[in-house]
């Protein structure tokens, strides 16, 4: 948790970031790699969680480059 409270600070990122160190939340999305080399660590994976708690859409897998425009032109969709 330390290093997700220095990477904010640096980035001086205006919202607290979350830890799932258990993978308890991981697993619940399915954001977990089951196989290969990757095995057991999270996917680069988003989801855009409407008012109601529904999820309105999985962005996997996640370009780096296009991800944040295209979930912000999904979110202001959504009103």
């Amino acid at each position: 948790m330390a290093k997700n409270h220095a990477f904010a600070c640096k980035f001086d990122l205006p919202f607290a970031l979350a830890c799932d160190v258990d993978k308890v939340v991981g697993a619940a999305y399915d954001a977990i790699e089951p196989e290969g080399e990757d095995a057991g660590w999270p996917r680069r994976i988003s989801f855009l969680i409407d008012r109601d708690g529904t999820i309105a859409r999985v962005y996997w897998p996640v370009d780096v480059h296009t991800h944040a425009a295209i979930a912000l032109a999904d979110l202001a969709a959504l009103g």
